[in-house]
C-alpha cells in the first residue's frame, strides 16, 4: 500500500474528532484484522510507519504504546515490535486468574470431553451478538492442575468462525485453546470481560470437580472479543476454590 493510499485510508475511516494517534492505532488494528501482519510477526519500525502515515514518530509511538498496553503488540528490546500471539507461553495465564494456595503455578491440562453444534439460547445469543437459534459450537472440558480437576468449562463459540472444530483437535497437543483458535482458525482473542459470583455445586458440577453437591464454587462468565470488538466466545466456568483462589491486579 502506498503512503498516499494509507493516508487516505486513515482519513476515510476515522472520525475527524479522533486524536491523530488514535487514527493511526485504528488503522493498525484494521491491518492486524486483515492479516497484513500475523501473530508473532514483526511490524514495521516506528520510523517506517511514520513515513507511511506522514506523521511524527512520536504519534506512531503513542499508538503502539496503547496497543502494547492492550496486549495486541509486544515490544522486544533491541528486536522491534511484534504482533502478540497466544502461542507465547507467557500468555497462557493472561485470561486465567486462578492461583494455587501455595503460590506454585503449574501448567494446566485441558481435558475436553464434548464438542457439539447447538442452537444458541437467549443467554448465549445475547453474549455473542447472535440471534436466538443461530448455530454455536459448545465445548465442554475440565481444566486440571497437578491432576486435580479445578475448572469445569462450558465454552460457546460462533460456529461460522470455527467450522470443522472437532473433539480430536481439542484433545491433540499441549496448546492452549486460544493458541489453537489463533493458529488453526485465525481468530485471536484480544480482550475479555468477566462476571463472578458464588454458587452452590449442582450434581453434575460436583461430580466433574470432585466436590460435594451444594458445596461452594466460583461461577465465572467470560465473553472474549477479537479485533473490532467482536464477541466470538462466551464461556461459563465453574471453579473449585478448595486449593486455589482468584487473583486480579488492580491499578
Amino acid at each position: 500500500m502506498t503512503n498516499e493510499a494509507s493516508r487516505v485510508a486513515v482519513r476515510a475511516h476515522s472520525p475527524t474528532f479522533s486524536p491523530l494517534y488514535r487514527q493511526i492505532k485504528d488503522f493498525l488494528v484494521r491491518s492486524l484484522e486483515a492479516g497484513e501482519w500475523g501473530p508473532g510477526d514483526a511490524i514495521p519500525s516506528e520510523g517506517e510507519l511514520a513515513t507511511r502515515f506522514n506523521v511524527s514518530q512520536g504519534t506512531v509511538r503513542k499508538a503502539i504504546d496503547e496497543m502494547a498496553a492492550e496486549n495486541m503488540l509486544v515490544r522486544r528490546q533491541g528486536k522491534g515490535t511484534f504482533v502478540a500471539t497466544h502461542s507465547d507461553p507467557r500468555s497462557f495465564y493472561r485470561f486465567l486468574r486462578l492461583v494455587p494456595d501455595d503460590g506454585k503455578v503449574t501448567h494446566g491440562l485441558s481435558d475436553a470431553f464434548s464438542c457439539e453444534t447447538l442452537a444458541a439460547t437467549a443467554e448465549v445469543a445475547g453474549a455473542l451478538g447472535l440471534a436466538v437459534g443461530d448455530a454455536v459450537i459448545r465445548v465442554q472440558r475440565i481444566l486440571r492442575f497437578a491432576g486435580e480437576p479445578v475448572v469445569f468449562d462450558q465454552i460457546h463459540l460462533v460456529a461460522e468462525l470455527f467450522q470443522g472444530l472437532t473433539l480430536d483437535a481439542l484433545r491433540g497437543g499441549e496448546r492452549s485453546l486460544y493458541s489453537l483458535f489463533e493458529s488453526d482458525y485465525g481468530v485471536r482473542m484480544i480482550r475479555a470481560e468477566e462476571r463472578l459470583r458464588a454458587v452452590a455445586a449442582d450434581a453434575e458440577s460436583a461430580s466433574r470437580l470432585g466436590v460435594a453437591t451444594g458445596g461452594p464454587l466460583l461461577r465465572v462468565e467470560r465473553t472474549a472479543y477479537t479485533y473490532g470488538n467482536k464477541p466470538v466466545e462466551w464461556r461459563l466456568g465453574l471453579y473449585s476454590t478448595s486449593h486455589h483462589y482468584y487473583r486480579n491486579e488492580l491499578g
